[in-house]
C-alpha cells in the first residue's frame, strides 16, 4: 500500500475527524487543521508523528498561506487536499444579518479557494496530487432555509467547474464530494442561526429552523462510511469529479437534475430562436 500524506482542514469533528482516524490508522500521515484544538490532543499524543497539526481560521487568508505551506515544508509532500472544514448557516434571506452572510461566504466559499491557490504551486512542483472539496447534496438541489449555505456549496462547485479544467494539464485531479445528510455533529455543533423573524415561523423557512434548532439524530448516511468512501476514491484513476454519499443525497440530486433538464428541453425552441439568422 502506498503511504499518502494528507492535508485536511476541519479534523477537530464530523467527517474530518473521521477521515484523519481512518488514514492514520492506515499508517499514513496527516497535515490536519482546525480553529479548536483541544479535541485533538488526544490524537496527535496517539499517532505522534503521524500527525502534523495547527490552528487555522479560513477566513485568514494570509495564515492560510502560512500553514500550507508549513505544512508542506514539514512532510516534503502531501498528496491529498482535503477542503472539509465549513458550516451551516440557517435563516431565511430576510433574516440573516450582514456579518453572518459575510462570514459564510468567507468561510465555505473564499477559505477553500484561498487553500487551493496555496496548495497549487507545491501540487504543480511536485507533478501532480488530489484535491477533494467537501460540498454537500446542497451544491445542486435546495431546501428553505439555507439560502447562503446554498449559495456556498453552489459557488464552490462552480469554481471547481473551472479549476478542474485549468489543474488538469499539471496532473492534478479533483472529486467534489456531496454527501447527504449525516449523523454529524453538523445540527448540533456546526450549524449558526440567524434571528428569527415572526413573519417566517409559519413558512417552509421556519420549519426547518424548528428541525435544526434543537439538534436532529435521525439522518439516515452514516459518516464513517462516508469518510471510508472518500478516502477509498483517491485511489480511483481519474478520480471521480463528483462523489455523491447516501441515499437522500443521490434521490434529491436525481431529482433535482432530472427537473432542471425537463425545463431546459422546454425552453429549446425559444433559446435557438434568440441567435442571428441564418
Amino acid at each position: 500500500m502506498t503511504v499518502r500524506t494528507w492535508f485536511i482542514t476541519g479534523v477537530n469533528s464530523g467527517l474530518g475527524r473521521l477521515m484523519t482516524e481512518q488514514i492514520l490508522e492506515r499508517g499514513e500521515r496527516v497535515a490536519g487543521t482546525a480553529r479548536k484544538m483541544d479535541a485533538l490532543i488526544e490524537l496527535k499524543e496517539k499517532y505522534g508523528k503521524q500527525l502534523w497539526l495547527q490552528s487555522l481560521d479560513l477566513i485568514d487568508t494570509f495564515a492560510i498561506r502560512r500553514v500550507v505551506d508549513a505544512a508542506f515544508a514539514h512532510f516534503g509532500r502531501i498528496d491529498v487536499i482535503v477542503n472539509n472544514a465549513g458550516y451551516g448557516l440557517v435563516g431565511a434571506a430576510e433574516e440573516l444579518l450582514d456579518e453572518q452572510i459575510s462570514h459564510q461566504l468567507n468561510t465555505n466559499v473564499v477559505g477553500p479557494i484561498q487553500v487551493v491557490r496555496a496548495a497549487l504551486p507545491h501540487l504543480r512542483a511536485q507533478g501532480g496530487g488530489r484535491i477533494m472539496q467537501l460540498s454537500s447534496m446542497g451544491g445542486q438541489w435546495a431546501m428553505p432555509g439555507l439560502s447562503l449555505y446554498h449559495a456556498s456549496k453552489w459557488a464552490v462547485e462552480g469554481f471547481f467547474e473551472s479549476t478542474i479544467q485549468d489543474i488538469a494539464p499539471f496532473n492534478i485531479q479533483v472529486t467534489i464530494v456531496e454527501p447527504g445528510s449525516a449523523r454529524t455533529e453538523f445540527a448540533a455543533a456546526s450549524a449558526a442561526l440567524s434571528p428569527a423573524l415572526d413573519a417566517y415561523a409559519h413558512t417552509p423557512a421556519g420549519a426547518v429552523r424548528r428541525l435544526i434548532e434543537p439538534g436532529f439524530r435521525s439522518q439516515p448516511g452514516d459518516p464513517a462510511k462516508m469518510a471510508q468512501a472518500m478516502i477509498a476514491s483517491v485511489d480511483q484513476n481519474p478520480a471521480p469529479k463528483r462523489l455523491a454519499l447516501g441515499t437522500d443525497a443521490y434521490n434529491n440530486i436525481k431529482a433535482a437534475l432530472t427537473e432542471r433538464l425537463a425545463a431546459l428541453e422546454a425552453q429549446k425552441q425559444l433559446a435557438f430562436s434568440t441567435d442571428f439568422d441564418a
